[in-house]
C-alpha cells in the first residue's frame, strides 16, 4: 500500500509518483498530487464522486473535470485500474498487479483478493498464451456480509408483519 505513516516511505512514493508524472510529460499541481495521493493510497476503491468530495474539503476550488482528468491520466499511465460496470459508476482501483475483485452484486463494494495461489496461476497462464498481456481483471460476484445481513433482516421483518396480519 502507498503512503503507509512511515515518513521516509512516504516520501519515496511521492517522490515516484511525481517522478513517474514527470516522465510522462504531466505537470504536478497540488491538487493533482492531492488526487494521486488520495486514490493511490485508497483500500475501498473510489468513485470519481468519492475523491472529488474528499480533495473538495482541502481543495474547495477544485473541478470535477480536474478529477476525472486526473484519474484518467493515472489509469493510462498503470498507477490505477478503472473498473468499469455495466450498470454502476466507474471504480478505481490502485492495485494494478493481477488479483481478484471481489464484488457485491448489491451494493457494489469492491474488495481485493490476493493469494500466492492467484499469482502463480496467473503467471501459468500467460506462460500458455504465447504473448504478454497488456492487461487483466478478474471479477468474483457475491453478496456482501452486510447486505447478506440486511437482507435477512428485511426478510425477517416481512415475515413478523405478516404473522401481524393474521
Amino acid at each position: 500500500m502507498l503512503f503507509n505513516p512511515a515518513g521516509s516511505q512516504r516520501c519515496m512514493d511521492i517522490e515516484r509518483i511525481i517522478a513517474k508524472l514527470h516522465e510522462k510529460g504531466f505537470k504536478v499541481t497540488p491538487q493533482r498530487l492531492a488526487i494521486c495521493k488520495y486514490v493511490l493510497s485508497s483500500k475501498d476503491h473510489p468513485t470519481t464522486d468519492m475523491v472529488y468530495l474528499e480533495i473538495k474539503k482541502k481543495y474547495p476550488t477544485i473541478s470535477l473535470a480536474t478529477v476525472y482528468q486526473t484519474l484518467h491520466l493515472l489509469s493510462n499511465i498503470g498507477m490505477l485500474q478503472e473498473l468499469n460496470f455495466n450498470d454502476r459508476i466507474s471504480r478505481y482501483d490502485p492495485k494494478t498487479s493481477p488479483h481478484i475483485n471481489i464484488i457485491c452484486k448489491n451494493c457494489g463494494k469492491v474488495e481485493d483478493y490476493n493469494t500466492e495461489d492467484t499469482e502463480r496461476l496467473w503467471h501459468k497462464i500467460v506462460d500458455s498464451l504465447g504473448f504478454k498481456p497488456i492487461g487483466q481483471r478478474i471479477d468474483v460476484y457475491r453478496n456482501c456480509d452486510q447486505c447478506k445481513e440486511s437482507t435477512t433482516s428485511s426478510s425477517v421483518s416481512d415475515v413478523t408483519n405478516e404473522e401481524e396480519k393474521v
